[in-house]
């Protein structure tokens, strides 16, 4: 059930730089989410200032720490909470 919220949250997260670069781009029709760049600005701004406190977590990621910090700008918590959780249950286990 987690697994499924996390997957719908980062589908409106992209959902919603999606709708920002094509207000930007002049693909939807005048007048249409106007305010879709704001949010997607702020989305990545409130991202990036979180990647600054959870840095330690955003190095567990297994892959390249580029991809890291990329989905974490992308997806903020939806992406570094499960490897600080999967961090914590290893140390309580062994």
């Amino acid at each position: 059930m987690k697994l499924t919220i996390n997957y719908l949250f980062r589908a409106l997260c992209l959902l919603a730089y999606t709708m920002a670069l094509a207000r930007l781009a002049g693909l939807l029709p005048a007048g249409t989410f106007d305010r879709a760049p704001l949010v997607a600005g702020m989305l990545l701004l409130v991202h990036a200032a979180e990647l600054v406190v959870v840095f330690k977590h955003v190095r567990l990621y297994r892959g390249a720490l580029a991809v890291s910090v990329l989905l974490t700008l992308l997806f903020g918590l939806l992406h570094w909470k499960p490897l600080a959780d999967q961090q914590t249950r290893a140390r309580q286990q062994g």
